[in-house]
């Protein structure tokens, strides 16, 4: 794999997709459509109409979680200290804070691409030499 820092990054393959499952152990997985995941190692933040929950990998997943099955990525991005931002065609929205000390959060792509927020913040972007052929 190539390592390239990226200072901010706009997430546009997010925008469109549909949450397919959302799966709660150590970690945080939203399954988007097309294969892509958002896998999260952090506490997520999730806001609605008037709610606001934190979700802390490893409980069980509240109703605010599960609600984002089937809504569809709106806006996608990150913010110079790294932080996570979706927003969802419902209104719904999710965003995960940096931890100092570990990796906060990824998005993996089928494909071969991925970006991840480095302990404390970094971002980093990673694309296979060869992209993976899907079956």
């Amino acid at each position: 794999m190539v390592s390239v820092l990226v200072a901010e990054a706009p997430l546009d393959a997010l925008i469109g997709l549909r949450v397919e499952y959302v799966r709660l152990d150590h970690t945080i997985v939203l399954g988007l459509s097309g294969g892509r995941q958002v896998v999260v190692e952090t506490p997520v933040h999730v806001s609605g109409p008037g709610t606001r929950v934190d979700v802390q990998p490893g409980e069980d997943p509240p109703d605010a979680l599960a609600a984002l099955l089937g809504d569809v990525v709106r806006t996608a991005w990150t913010r110079d200290g790294g932080e996570l931002h979706l927003r969802f065609a419902s209104g719904s929205e999710l965003s995960v804070d940096v931890d100092p000390a570990a990796e906060s959060w990824a998005v993996a792509d089928p494909d071969g691409v991925l970006v991840a927020c480095l302990a404390p913040g970094e971002l980093a972007f990673w694309r296979a030499a060869t992209p993976r052929r899907r079956r």
